[in-house]
């Protein structure tokens, strides 16, 4: 088995970075680059929660989270991606799930690892998770 590309979705939950010896371990065995991916969710398309956000607000937040982001993913590689051949850092906005299928789809990834639920999780398989197994047919031990 070739493993070129590994994608590694994360939310910054302490569940995501389990994922970070596997994707050591398995990058170094094979060479393989790694892209990270983290996306920001478009709260400007959600139903209001506790009241209406002003549109100046929702744009205040979207420009902001954008720059938090790549701060978190420079400061995760720094930290946990200094062992590895390649790796390249993706922050997109939208759906999580979908995002994260655009990602396999435009980088042709051979491998996806990621945690079976994030930081909101309570159950054994995450909303994102489902839908990417669902979608991709990975199995999981």
């Amino acid at each position: 088995m070739k493993v070129n590309k590994i994608l590694w979705p994360t939310d910054f939950s302490s569940n995501a970075e389990q994922a970070l010896p596997y994707i050591k371990s398995l990058s170094q065995k094979y060479g393989a680059e790694i892209h990270v991916l983290y996306v920001i969710e478009d709260i400007a398309h959600h139903e209001s929660w506790y009241g209406e956000f002003g549109k100046k607000r929702v744009e205040e937040l979207m420009e902001w989270a954008p720059r938090i982001a790549k701060k978190r993913l420079n400061q995760i590689c720094e930290k946990y991606m200094d062992d590895c051949p390649l790796h390249i850092k993706h922050i997109s906005v939208g759906d999580p799930a979908q995002e994260i299928l655009k990602l396999i789809e435009a980088e042709k990834s051979d491998m996806v690892i990621m945690a079976s639920h994030g930081e909101t999780g309570n159950f054994r398989f995450g909303s994102v998770t489902e839908v990417v197994s669902n979608d991709t047919g990975c199995l999981y031990l």
